[in-house]
C-alpha cells in the first residue's frame, strides 16, 4: 500500500527546485551588491587619485617658486652673490638632494632578497606531490 503525499506539503523535488532557485537568486542579488559597491569604490578611487596628482603638480609648482625665491634670498638685492652663482647654488642643492635620495635608494633596493623560505616549501611541495604518484 503505497503512500500518497498530501497535496499540500511540497514533494522533495520541488524542494530541490525551490532551493537552487533561491539560492542562484541569493547568488545574482550578491554580485550586484558588489558590483554597486565596487563602482563606488573605483569612483572614490578615482577621484583620490586625481586629488593626489593636483595636489603633487601643486607641490612641484611650489618648489620652483621656493628655488627662485631661495636664489633671490641669497642674491639680496645685488649685496649678496650674482644672480647666476645664486642659482647655480640652489642647483647644486638640489643635485645633492638627488643624489643621496639615490643612494639611499640604492641600499634599499639592494636589500631586497626573494622569499627564500617559500620557495623552498614550495619545492617540498612539489616533490612530495610528485613521489606521491
Amino acid at each position: 500500500m503505497a503512500i500518497q503525499p498530501v497535496q499540500d506539503e511540497p514533494t522533495i523535488g520541488r524542494l530541490v527546485s525551490d532551493a537552487s532557485r533561491d539560492i542562484s537568486s541569493l547568488v545574482q542579488k550578491e554580485i550586484q551588491l558588489a558590483k554597486s559597491e565596487l563602482k563606488v569604490s573605483v569612483r572614490n578611487g578615482g577621484l583620490g587619485a586625481g586629488l593626489f596628482l593636483g595636489a603633487a603638480f601643486f607641490a612641484v609648482m611650489a618648489l620652483i617658486m621656493f628655488s627662485v625665491a631661495l636664489a633671490y634670498f641669497i642674491h639680496w638685492n645685488g649685496s649678496g652673490l650674482d644672480l647666476h652663482w645664486a642659482f647655480l647654488i640652489v642647483f647644486g642643492l638640489y643635485l645633492l638632494v638627488a643624489a643621496l635620495l639615490g643612494y639611499i635608494g640604492f641600499r634599499k633596493v639592494r636589500k631586497v632578497r626573494p622569499p627564500d623560505k617559500a620557495i623552498a616549501e614550495a619545492q617540498d611541495i612539489k616533490k612530495a606531490l610528485t613521489n606521491r604518484g
